[in-house]
């Protein structure tokens, strides 16, 4: 990032995060900050980890979210905006709406069922 200023990068696993930045120097931690201000570094969702892969329950994603979210306020002052469940092999019918409670305002999910991709392909709606 710091050989290409224009540069963008995302971030979703908070855990992984937090284990390299306990590990950091106050001058790495501060330019972290500084492109989290500028907006080249963002973080999605703000869970410790995906839900798919360790929140089976409502209540397990909200204490996943809750504690993420917390590192982020406390570490950047931010709570993320967008959330994605990139890779995930199912989705709760109500993590949208989970989502939405905590300020998540888009959310991006790459897997569908089969069947509702070849109907979205027919209708040219993908």
């Amino acid at each position: 990032m710091k050989l290409k200023p224009h540069t963008k990068f995302t971030y979703v696993q908070i855990e992984y995060f937090r284990m390299w930045w306990d590990e950091q120097d106050e001058d790495t931690k501060t330019q972290m900050r500084q492109w989290v201000k500028e907006g080249r570094w963002e973080f999605l969702n703000g869970g410790m980890s995906a839900n798919d892969e360790a929140c089976p329950s409502y209540q397990d994603i909200i204490v996943n979210m809750m504690a993420g979210r917390d590192f982020l306020m406390k570490e950047f002052g931010i709570a993320p905006k967008n959330g994605w469940l990139v890779d995930s092999y199912g989705h709760s019918a109500g993590n949208a709406r989970i989502y939405a409670d905590m300020g998540i305002e888009a959310l991006f999910v790459a897997r569908i069922d089969r069947m509702d991709k070849e109907k979205r392909y027919e209708e040219k709606s993908l």
